[in-house]
Protein backbone atom coordinates (compact mmCIF):
# COMPACT_ATOMS: atom_id res chain seq x y z
CA UNK A 1 0.00 0.00 0.00
CA UNK A 2 1.81 3.55 -1.68
CA UNK A 3 1.04 6.06 1.87
CA UNK A 4 2.46 8.86 -0.40
CA UNK A 5 0.05 7.82 -3.15
CA UNK A 6 -3.22 7.41 -1.51
CA UNK A 7 -2.69 10.82 -0.26
CA UNK A 8 -5.22 13.53 -1.75
CA UNK A 9 -3.66 16.82 -3.37
CA UNK A 10 -4.91 19.81 -2.39
CA UNK A 11 -5.13 22.36 -5.47
CA UNK A 12 -4.84 25.97 -3.97
CA UNK A 13 -7.14 28.81 -4.82
CA UNK A 14 -5.75 30.21 -8.22
CA UNK A 15 -4.22 26.91 -9.38
CA UNK A 16 -6.41 24.90 -12.00
CA UNK A 17 -5.46 21.48 -13.19
CA UNK A 18 -6.59 19.78 -16.71
CA UNK A 19 -6.12 16.15 -17.83
CA UNK A 20 -5.98 15.23 -21.05
CA UNK A 21 -5.97 11.89 -23.12
CA UNK A 22 -2.92 9.57 -22.31
CA UNK A 23 -2.50 11.58 -19.01
CA UNK A 24 -1.13 14.46 -20.44
CA UNK A 25 -1.74 17.25 -17.22
CA UNK A 26 -0.69 20.81 -17.63
CA UNK A 27 -1.38 22.98 -14.04
CA UNK A 28 -1.50 26.39 -14.64
CA UNK A 29 -1.27 29.10 -11.32
CA UNK A 30 -0.14 32.45 -10.65
CA UNK A 31 3.52 31.64 -11.14
CA UNK A 32 3.25 29.96 -14.89
CA UNK A 33 2.55 26.59 -16.32
CA UNK A 34 3.95 22.94 -15.71
CA UNK A 35 3.28 20.23 -18.27
CA UNK A 36 3.84 16.29 -17.99
CA UNK A 37 2.99 12.74 -19.12
CA UNK A 38 2.49 10.14 -16.70
CA UNK A 39 1.92 6.32 -16.97
CA UNK A 40 -1.76 6.45 -19.28
CA UNK A 41 -2.58 3.08 -16.79
CA UNK A 42 -3.00 5.13 -14.22
CA UNK A 43 -6.37 7.50 -13.38
CA UNK A 44 -6.03 11.21 -12.46
CA UNK A 45 -9.06 11.99 -11.02
CA UNK A 46 -9.48 16.01 -10.59
CA UNK A 47 -12.41 17.59 -8.37
CA UNK A 48 -12.48 21.18 -7.58
CA UNK A 49 -9.97 21.66 -4.31
CA UNK A 50 -8.16 18.24 -5.02
CA UNK A 51 -6.44 15.57 -7.06
CA UNK A 52 -6.06 11.52 -6.53
CA UNK A 53 -4.06 9.59 -8.36
CA UNK A 54 -5.64 5.99 -8.73
CA UNK A 55 -4.03 2.34 -9.88
CA UNK A 56 -5.57 -0.57 -11.63
CA UNK A 57 -4.11 -3.29 -10.04
CA UNK A 58 -1.48 -3.59 -6.66
CA UNK A 59 1.60 -5.27 -8.78
CA UNK A 60 5.02 -3.75 -7.91
CA UNK A 61 5.19 -1.49 -10.86
CA UNK A 62 2.10 0.22 -10.59
CA UNK A 63 2.63 0.83 -7.24
CA UNK A 64 6.27 2.36 -7.97
CA UNK A 65 4.39 4.41 -10.63
CA UNK A 66 1.35 5.16 -8.36
CA UNK A 67 3.64 7.10 -5.25
CA UNK A 68 5.80 8.68 -7.50
CA UNK A 69 2.76 10.26 -10.27
CA UNK A 70 1.40 11.45 -7.14
CA UNK A 71 4.92 12.71 -6.05
CA UNK A 72 5.19 14.29 -9.34
CA UNK A 73 1.90 16.01 -9.73
CA UNK A 74 1.91 17.66 -5.95
CA UNK A 75 5.62 19.44 -6.97
CA UNK A 76 4.07 20.76 -10.32
CA UNK A 77 1.02 22.38 -7.82
CA UNK A 78 3.09 23.68 -5.36
CA UNK A 79 5.42 24.70 -8.13
CA UNK A 80 3.27 26.84 -9.93
CA UNK A 81 1.66 28.75 -6.95
CA UNK A 82 4.45 28.58 -4.72
CA UNK A 83 7.92 28.02 -6.09
CA UNK A 84 10.82 26.61 -5.29
CA UNK A 85 14.11 27.80 -3.86
CA UNK A 86 17.63 26.84 -3.38
CA UNK A 87 20.30 28.78 -1.73
CA UNK A 88 23.78 28.06 -1.58
CA UNK A 89 26.79 29.30 -0.03
CA UNK A 90 30.85 30.06 -0.70
CA UNK A 91 33.44 29.98 1.80
CA UNK A 92 36.68 30.30 1.14
CA UNK A 93 39.41 33.33 0.50
CA UNK A 94 38.67 34.83 -3.28
CA UNK A 95 35.80 31.97 -3.56
CA UNK A 96 32.42 34.62 -5.24
CA UNK A 97 30.23 34.46 -7.45
CA UNK A 98 28.65 37.17 -10.15
CA UNK A 99 26.10 37.99 -12.62
CA UNK A 100 26.58 39.01 -15.78
CA UNK A 101 23.83 38.87 -18.02
CA UNK A 102 22.21 35.17 -18.27
CA UNK A 103 25.57 34.09 -17.40
CA UNK A 104 26.63 33.11 -13.75
CA UNK A 105 30.52 33.35 -13.15
CA UNK A 106 31.25 31.56 -10.07
CA UNK A 107 35.31 31.82 -9.22
CA UNK A 108 36.25 29.24 -6.48
CA UNK A 109 40.03 28.80 -6.25
CA UNK A 110 40.51 27.69 -9.90
CA UNK A 111 43.23 29.73 -12.29
CA UNK A 112 39.76 30.28 -14.40
CA UNK A 113 36.68 31.40 -13.66
CA UNK A 114 33.27 28.87 -14.28
CA UNK A 115 30.88 30.14 -16.27
CA UNK A 116 27.25 28.82 -15.99
CA UNK A 117 24.25 29.60 -18.23
CA UNK A 118 21.28 30.13 -16.43
CA UNK A 119 18.47 27.65 -17.61
CA UNK A 120 15.38 28.96 -18.94
CA UNK A 121 12.59 29.43 -16.43
CA UNK A 122 14.91 30.09 -13.63
CA UNK A 123 16.10 33.13 -11.42
CA UNK A 124 19.01 33.47 -9.79
CA UNK A 125 19.88 35.98 -7.00
CA UNK A 126 23.02 37.04 -5.35
CA UNK A 127 22.30 39.18 -2.18
CA UNK A 128 26.07 39.09 -1.18
CA UNK A 129 28.80 38.01 -3.65
CA UNK A 130 29.05 34.65 -1.26
CA UNK A 131 25.60 33.44 -1.74
CA UNK A 132 22.90 32.27 -4.38
CA UNK A 133 20.10 31.68 -4.78
CA UNK A 134 17.86 29.71 -7.38
CA UNK A 135 14.45 29.98 -7.85
CA UNK A 136 12.00 28.52 -9.92
CA UNK A 137 8.82 26.66 -10.48
CA UNK A 138 10.28 23.81 -11.93
CA UNK A 139 11.37 21.63 -8.63
CA UNK A 140 13.66 19.34 -11.15
CA UNK A 141 15.37 22.35 -12.73
CA UNK A 142 15.95 24.22 -9.67
CA UNK A 143 17.51 20.98 -7.90
CA UNK A 144 19.76 20.08 -11.15
CA UNK A 145 21.04 23.47 -11.53
CA UNK A 146 21.87 23.98 -7.88
CA UNK A 147 23.60 20.97 -7.76
CA UNK A 148 25.65 22.22 -10.68
CA UNK A 149 26.92 25.15 -9.42
CA UNK A 150 27.97 22.81 -5.99
CA UNK A 151 29.72 20.73 -8.48
CA UNK A 152 32.11 23.40 -9.27
CA UNK A 153 33.94 22.95 -6.06
CA UNK A 154 32.36 20.56 -3.55
CA UNK A 155 32.90 21.64 0.24
CA UNK A 156 36.10 19.92 1.78
CA UNK A 157 36.07 18.54 5.57
CA UNK A 158 39.10 20.16 6.76
CA UNK A 159 39.17 24.22 6.06
CA UNK A 160 35.23 23.86 5.11
CA UNK A 161 35.76 25.61 1.74
CA UNK A 162 33.86 25.05 -1.20
CA UNK A 163 30.26 25.58 -2.23
CA UNK A 164 27.49 24.03 -0.05
CA UNK A 165 23.71 24.50 0.32
CA UNK A 166 22.57 27.15 2.89
CA UNK A 167 20.79 24.09 5.39
CA UNK A 168 23.81 21.37 4.60
CA UNK A 169 26.25 20.42 7.39
CA UNK A 170 29.67 19.80 6.46
CA UNK A 171 31.46 17.06 9.44
CA UNK A 172 34.97 18.70 9.80
CA UNK A 173 38.05 16.43 10.28
CA UNK A 174 40.87 17.62 12.49
CA UNK A 175 44.39 18.09 10.58
CA UNK A 176 47.22 16.17 10.88
CA UNK A 177 49.26 16.78 13.94
CA UNK A 178 53.44 16.90 14.09
CA UNK A 179 55.03 13.97 16.12
CA UNK A 180 56.73 14.70 19.11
Amino acid sequence: MSRIGNKAISIPAGVTVNVDKGNFVTVKGPKGELTAQFNSELEIVVEATQAEVKRPNDTKVMKTFHGTTRALLNNMVVGVSEGFKKTLEINGVGYRAQLQGNTLVVSAGYSHTVDMIIPQGLKVELPKNTTIIISGIDKQKVGQFAAEIREIRKPEPYKGKGIKYSDEVIRRKEGKTAKK
